[in-house]
C-alpha cells in the first residue's frame, strides 16, 4: 500500500529495505556520537552485538560504521538477563580527598584506601561473602586543576608516577590532549570489591573443525536491492569451525542472524558467531543524484550526525564552564555557497544566523582562502550577532591531503607526534599538512562552523553582558574577519594581541584562546566526517543531497503556509518601551509568505538592538518549529519566506549601536511575536534572564529557565506547557551546582520550580523558577532581562503569566530591587535572588 502511495514505481520490498536503511543509519549515528564522547575510533574495534533484533542488523550497522567484524554470543538475544545471572556481587565506597596527585599525598591516599577497603569487605560480609573470596581494587578519580571532569585510574600498583601516566593516557584518549602546565588533583578515592567465589561461568573451548555444513533449507531473501537464493541454517546444527558465507540466515531460539553479501560467519571455539567482512563493500556511487525519499532521510540524519559529533568534540575539548558545562555553543555544516545544510540541536539563535558569518568570510576573502586557513568572526555588523558569540569557520577543500591522521580523533587535530601540549588543543588544521595552495587546483566544497558564547570578551563589565552599554565598543573585543589559522599556522601571538590591545580588553584571554582552539578542533571533526561521506557516496551525490535536504525543508514550510490565514499580525511591547511589530501575509498562488517588521521601533540608545541575522534566525526557528517533522533546520526553510526589515529599526541597527541584548532578549521578543501572529503559542517568558558576575579572576554567565507556553498544534489540538525548561532561542543548560561551587566562590542556596505560577487557560503554561546564589567574595554582578514590567501574554483567551524580578539580599538583611537591566557590586555574604517571568496560557477556561 505504501509503495503504491509513493507511486514512483518502487516495489514493496524496496520500500521495506528503505525503512531498514534509515533505521540502520540512526543506530550507527548513535554509536558514533557515544564513541566520540568517550574518545574511541570505532573502526579500530569489533562490534559486539546483543538484543533480540541485533543479529538482524549487525552486518549493516558495522558497514555503516566502517567496522569489519561482529561478535555474537550464543545468548546475545538474552544478554542482559544472562549477564545479570553471571555477574559477581559488587560493593564500592568513595570519599572526597581534593589533594594533589603527588608523593606528599601518598600517605593520606593509602590511609583512606585502607579505611574504604574495610568498609567494602564489611558490606560484602553482610551478604555472606567471606573475606578470602573478596578481590578489592583501589581507584583514584583524578582531574586537572581548574577543570571539572574526573577520570578513574586504577591504583593497584600503588605508584604516583604510574597513576599520572595512566591518567594522561585516559585523558588523551577521551579529550585528545594533555596539559603540561596543570597539576593533577585526586578528587575522590574509591575502593571496589568483588566476590570471586564461584559466580559467573567459564566458557569452555572446543576443537574447531573446518567441515562443510548443509543448510536446513533455502529461501529467497531480498537484500541489496534484489532477491537472492539464500541458505538457512539452524544454530544447533553449526559446530565450532563451521563457516557460512552470506547472503544467509542463521536461526537461533532467541534471535535471527542475517549474514549480508560479502560477509562470512564462523563458529568460534567458544561457540560464538564471528562475522567478518571478506569482500570490500561496494561504494554507493550507484546512487543517483535525483532525490530519493529513503536516501533523503539517510542524508538528513547523516548531516545532523556530523554536526552532533562536532558538538561532542567541542564540549570535550573546551575549557570554559560556559561551553563545557552550559553547552552554550552550536555546530553546523554548510554548502559551498555558505547556505546552512544541517545543524545539531544546539542554540537556535546561533544556528539561524551562522550562515551570515560564513557568507561574510566567503565574500571578504574571495581568492585568498587556502587549505589550512580558519577564520573567526563576531562583528555584529558584518555577519555576527553579539560580541561574546565568536564563530569559527573552516573551509573543506577538495582532494584529501596526506597527513590527515588526527582529524578523526576527538581532539580533532593532535597527531601522535604532538600528543603533549601546553594548551588544550593543538589547533593546526590537518588539512594544511600537505602544504598545498589553491593554485594546485583545490576548490572549496563545503564549510564547517562552530559558534561558542565566550564567558568574557572584554567590555565594561565582567561577562561582557553589561546592561549599561550604549555603543558596541563598550561591549568588548571585535573579531572582524580574523584569520586565526593561516595555512596551518595558529596565530596565537596575533590572537592574544587582539584580545588584550583594546580599551576594554578580555579579562581571561588564555581561556578565550583555549575555547577557540576547541572550536577549531570541532570544525576539523566536521571536515573529517564530510570527507568520509564524499569517499563513501561520491561528491556529486553528497552535493546533490545537500540541495535536496534544503528543497525538502522548503516544501515542508510551504505546507505550513497553506494552514496559515491570508494575513495576520502581532504587536509586542517591551519593558524598554520599544515595540516589535510583525505582519505575516501568505501568497497562496506562489506558496510564499512575507514577514514584514514595518512599524517596529527604531534604534534606541540601549543594547536591545538586534543585528539583522538575529531577526532572521528567529524567523527561521519559528517556521522550522511549525513544520512539526524531523528535518534539519536549514536554509531551505527560508526559501518561501520574504523578510522585510526597515533600515534604522531596532532589528537592523547600524554601527556603533550596542547589541548585546539584541541576541538574547530581542530574539525572544521576535519569536514570541511570530508565534503570536501565527496563533500557535502564547508568549514564553520572553527573556533569557542573563546573569553575569565576576572580577579580574572569575567570569561567569548563565541563562535561567522558566516554563514553556501553552499552545496548539497545526491540527488544532492544544497542549500544555512544561515547567522549568529553556525555550525558543536558547537551548543551554545550567551548570551543575557542584561544578558551579567548585569553580567559583559562590553557594547555590536555592533553585526550585514555583508551582502554579504559569499562565492559566484551557491549556496551562509551565511554571517558572526561583534561584538564589550567595557570594563568598566581592564581585561585580549584572542582570540583563525583560518582562519585569509587563507579564508575558496568553493567547486565544488564555491567561497571562507573571512578571519576573531580580533582588539583592545584602549581608545585613536589607533587600535591593534591581531594574530589568542593572549592574551592582556584591560583597561577600550578599545574595542574588532571581524570580523568572512565567509564560502565558492558551484557550479560555
Amino acid at each position: 500500500a505504501l509503495a503504491a502511495e509513493i507511486g514512483d514505481g518502487r516495489s514493496p520490498e524496496t520500500v521495506a529495505e528503505g525503512f531498514v536503511t534509515i533505521a540502520v543509519e540512526n543506530m550507527a549515528n548513535a554509536i558514533k556520537k557515544i564513541s566520540v564522547q568517550r574518545g574511541y575510533d570505532v573502526t579500530e574495534y569489533l562490534l559486539n552485538c546483543f538484543g533480540g533484533a541485533g543479529g538482524q542488523h549487525a552486518c549493516l550497522v558495522a558497514d555503516a560504521l566502517g567496522m569489519e567484524a561482529v561478535l555474537i554470543h550464543p545468548f546475545s538475544g538474552l544478554l542482559s538477563a544472562y549477564g545479570i545471572g553471571l555477574s559477581s556481587v559488587f560493593a564500592s565506597r568513595q570519599q572526597a580527598l581534593l589533594k594533589p596527585l603527588a608523593e606528599e599525598s601518598r600517605t593520606e591516599i593509602g590511609n583512606l584506601i585502607a579505611i574504604l577497603r574495610k568498609a567494602v569487605v564489611a558490606e560484602l560480609a553482610a551478604q555472606g561473602i567471606g573475606e578470602d573470596t573478596v578481590a578489592t581494587k583501589p581507584v583514584l578519580h583524578i582531574r586537572y586543576d581548574g577543570t571539572d571532569t574526573t577520570l578513574p585510574v586504577n591504583f593497584e600498583a600503588d605508584s604516583i608516577f604510574q597513576a599520572r601516566r595512566d591518567f594522561e593516557v585516559a585523558h588523551k584518549a577521551q579529550f585528545g590532549f594533555v596539559y603540561d602546565d596543570k597539576p593533577m588533583i585526586v578528587e575522590t578515592v574509591g575502593v571496589e570489591g568483588t566476590d570471586t567465589g564461584g559466580t559467573g561461568r567459564d566458557e569452555t573451548e572446543s576443537r574447531t573443525e573446518d567441515l562443510a555444513v548443509n543448510p536446513s533449507q533455502t529461501r529467497e531473501i531480498f537484500t541489496e536491492g534484489e532477491w537472492r537464493t539464500s541458505p538457512i541454517f539452524r544454530r544447533e546444527a553449526l559446530k565450532p569451525g563451521n563457516r557460512v558465507a552470506g547472503p544467509a540466515l542463521i536461526i537461533e531460539p532467541n534471535q535471527t542472524i542475517v549474514i549480508e553479501p560479502g560477509w562470512l560467519a564462523e563458529i568460534t571455539a567458544r561457540n560464538h558467531v564471528l562475522l567478518r567482512r571478506v569482500e570490500k563493500k561496494r561504494r554507493q556511487a550507484a546512487l543517483g543524484t535525483e532525490a530519493d525519499p529513503v536516501m533523503l532521510e539517510v542524508f538528513n540524519n547523516l548531516f545532523m550526525s556530523i554536526a552532533e559529533q562536532m558538538g561532542v568534540t567541542l564540549q570535550n575539548t573546551a575549557y570554559s564552564v560556559n561551553i563545557k558545562e552550559r553547552l552554550d555553543f552550536s555546530c553546523a555544516v554548510f554548502d559551498r555557497t555558505g547556505a546552512l545544510v544541517a545543524n545539531a540541536p544546539h542554540m537556535p539563535v546561533h544556528l539561524g544566523s551562522m550562515d551570515r558569518s560564513v557568507e561574510t568570510i566567503i565574500r571578504l576573502n574571495s581568492g585568498d582562502i587556502h587549505p589550512g586557513d580558519v577564520f573567526a568572526l563576531n562583528a555584529p555588523y558584518n555577519g555576527g550577532t553579539h560580541l561574546p558569540d565568536i564563530t569559527v569557520v573552516t573551509p573543506v577543500f577538495s582532494l584529501p591531503l596526506e597527513g590527515r591522521v588526527a582529524a578523526q580523533r576527538p581532539g580533532g587535530v593532535l597527531s601522535e607526534g604532538t600528543a603533549r601540549a601546553s594548551n588544550p588543543v593543538d589547533p593546526t588544521p590537518s588539512a594544511a599538512v600537505g602544504g598545498t595552495s589553491p593554485s594546485r587546483g583545490e576548490e572549496i566544497l563545503f564549510w564547517a562552523a562552530s559558534r561558542g558564547h565566550h564567558a568574557d570578551i572584554g567590555g565594561t563589565a565582567p561577562g561582557s553582558m553589561t546592561p549599561l552599554a550604549t555603543t558596541v565598543d563598550e561591549e568588548g573585543v571585535l573579531f572582524d574577519n580574523f584569520r586565526i589559522v593561516d595555512r596551518g599556522k595558529f596565530r596565537e601571538k596575533e590572537l592574544e594581541t587582539l584580545l588584550t590591545d583594546h580599551r576594554y580588553p578580555a579579562r581571561n584571554p588564555h581561556q578565550n584562546i583555549a575555547d577557540l582552539k576547541a572550536q577549531i578542533a570541532a570544525n576539523e571533526k566536521g571536515v573529517a566526517e564530510l570527507r568520509k561521506m564524499v569517499t563513501h557516496f561520491g561528491l556529486d551525490v553528497v552535493e546533490a543531497y545537500m540541495g535536496h535536504v534544503q528543497d525538502n525543508a522548503a516544501e515542508s514550510v510551504r505546507r505550513v503556509l497553506e494552514r496559515l490565514p491570508d494575513s495576520s499580525e502581532y504587536e509586542y511591547p517591551t519593558d524598554t518601551g520599544q515595540i516589535i511589530k510583525v505582519k505575516i501575509t501568505v501568497d497562496r498562488q506562489k506558496r510564499e509568505a512575507t514577514v514584514d517588521f514595518t512599524g517596529t521601533s527604531p534604534v534606541m540608545k540601549n543594547n536591545f538592538n538586534a543585528p539583522e541575522p538575529v531577526a532572521r534566525a528567529a524567523v527561521l526557528y519559528a517556521f522550522r518549529v511549525m513544520v512539526e517533522d524531523m528535518i534539519p533546520m536549514n536554509a531551505g526553510c527560508l526559501r518561501p519566506i520574504n523578510i522585510i526589515i526597515p533600515d534604522g529599526c531596532m532589528l537592523k541597527p547600524a554601527y556603533p549601536a550596542a547589541v548585546v541584548a539584541g541576541n538574547v532578549e530581542t530574539s525572544q521578543h521576535v519569536t514570541n511575536a511570530l508565534f503570536g501572529a501565527m496563533g500557535a503559542m502564547a508568549n514564553a517568558q520572553g527573556t533569557m534572564n542573563n546573569l553575569t558576575f565576576g572580577n579580574k579572576i572569575y567570569q561567569y554567565y548563565e541563562t535561567i529557565c522558566s516554563g514553556s507556553p501553552a499552545g496548539q498544534m497545526n491540527s488544532g489540538r492544544g497542549f500544555a506547557g512544561t515547567s522549568g525548561v529553556h525555550t525558543h532561542m536558547t537551548n543551554s543548560r545550567l551548570t551543575d551546582p557542584e561544578v558551579l561551587e567548585l569553580r567559583f566562590p559562590v553557594l547555590l542556596e536555592d533553585f526550585h520550580i514555583r508551582e502554579n505560577s504559569g499562565g492559566k487557560g484551557k491549556w496551562n503554561a509551565g511554571d517558572g523558577t526561583k534561584r538564589t546564589i550567595r557570594f563568598l567574595e566581592k564581585m561585580e554582578c549584572a542582570i540583563l532581562s525583560s518582562h519585569r514590567n509587563r507579564p508575558p501574554q496568553g493567547l486565544d483567551g488564555g491567561g497571562d503569566g507573571e512578571v519576573g524580578s531580580t533582588k539583592v539580599r545584602r549581608k545585613d538583611g536589607t533587600i535591593d530591587m534591581l531594574k530589568a537591566c542593572d549592574q551592582t557590586v556584591l560583597q561577600a555574604g550578599d545574595a542574588v535572588i532571581l524570580t523568572t517571568p512565567t509564560p502565558g496560557g492558551f484557550g479560555g477556561q
